[in-house]
């Protein structure tokens, strides 16, 4: 990365679970750990672990020079609950189709 801002991505171990109210979103063994300079560890949730048939779409978009543009997706009472990059650029390419959220649950 550039001007010592790092970000590392490994394979994580760890069992992530993302609830809200009642519902699972997300449930998986197979989370990537990104760990960014100056931000909270996150964990990005293969797609096919996520509830995306709970999850509308959102208009949000951002965009980080490290990672590329995020699209955003909402619950009726949570808005851009969850994101990904669907584009990532080449040094973060490994969260291509993972999706993260705000709150996990870790185990």
């Amino acid at each position: 990365m550039t001007d010592g801002h790092i970000i590392t991505i490994e394979q994580g171990t760890e069992h992530i679970r993302v609830v809200h109210g009642p519902q699972v979103l997300a449930e998986t063994d197979r989370a990537l750990v990104l760990r960014e300079t100056g931000c909270p560890v996150r964990y990005y949730i293969p797609a096919a672990d996520v509830r995306l048939d709970l999850l509308t779409p959102s208009a949000t978009h951002t965009h980080c020079p490290f990672k590329g543009e995020a699209s955003y997706w909402s619950l009726p009472d949570a808005p851009d609950l969850v994101w990904s990059y669907p584009d990532p650029k080449p040094d973060v390419a490994a969260i291509r189709n993972h999706l993260c959220f705000y709150e996990v649950q870790v185990s």
